[in-house]
């Protein structure tokens, strides 16, 4: 069953301010543009879940750390559209609280619309466990994708499997990769020059590979990736 379900939370900035103003038109708003997506997809809105292909509606009240805790762990994926460069508090509590409460891969989305996303994929590569989950669960995806690049960033010297062993990894699910070596001055940017002239429409990676506090406030490619690019990502933080 492929399940498009929807979370709305009524609250806005938590414990900071009350309840905004016209939460109750932009829910039905919000409701009536997911029916209308659904139904152009050829995808019946359903009342409850059924073993069919469908789509279904749920409104869950709460800040998103507490809704994402209850609801991300027991979804395949978690779709969240990228914060705005002004504004976007909302959009940016939901993006941390999906990463960090849900264990569950993370779509990424920009503001922009985009014709295809998946179609050629971009793994950032760096030894590490968390993009190994990443790329475990994006299998299906990368599967179904036309192109599949990988690229390493400087020496791969960490305890972890390399990006050629990755690369005969996925030859075993019959998934052709190309591999991609950079220098490793600047990861943040390599990747993105590497997304780029790949033609990528989608960049896989772990997040928060290392402490996410030092990550926080000595930078990290997961926070460059999220706040100056504005590239599709499927993200997972376990």
């Amino acid at each position: 069953m492929l399940d498009f379900s929807g979370i709305a939370s009524d609250e806005a900035v938590w414990q900071a301010a009350a309840k905004p103003k016209g939460a109750t038109t932009a829910r039905n708003a919000a409701k009536k543009l997911y029916s209308q997506v659904a139904e152009r997809h050829g995808y019946e809105l359903l009342r409850n879940p059924r073993a069919k292909p469908g789509a279904v509606w749920m409104e869950k009240a709460g800040s998103p750390q507490k809704v994402i805790s209850i609801m991300g762990p027991v979804a395949d994926l978690l779709v969240v559209s990228r914060p705005t460069s002004k504004g976007g508090t909302l959009a940016r509590l939901f993006l941390s609280a999906s990463l960090l409460r849900s264990s569950r891969p993370v779509l990424v989305l920009p503001q922009a619309d985009k014709s295809t996303v998946g179609k050629r994929v971009c793994i950032a590569w760096n030894q590490s466990a968390e993009a190994a989950r990443a790329v475990a669960a994006a299998m299906p995806l990368l599967a179904q994708a036309d192109f599949v690049s990988i690229v390493a960033c400087g020496a791969e010297n960490r305890v972890g499997p390399k990006s050629g062993q990755l690369a005969t990894y996925l030859k075993y699910w019959g998934i052709k990769s190309e591999r991609v070596a950079t220098q490793g001055k600047n990861e943040s940017k390599e990747i993105l020059a590497t997304f780029k002239s790949t033609e990528s429409d989608l960049l896989l990676m772990g997040a928060y590979s290392r402490n996410r506090m030092s990550k926080l406030v000595f930078g990290g490619v997961t926070e460059f990736m999220l706040k100056q690019s504005s590239i599709p990502i499927l993200m997972l933080h376990t």
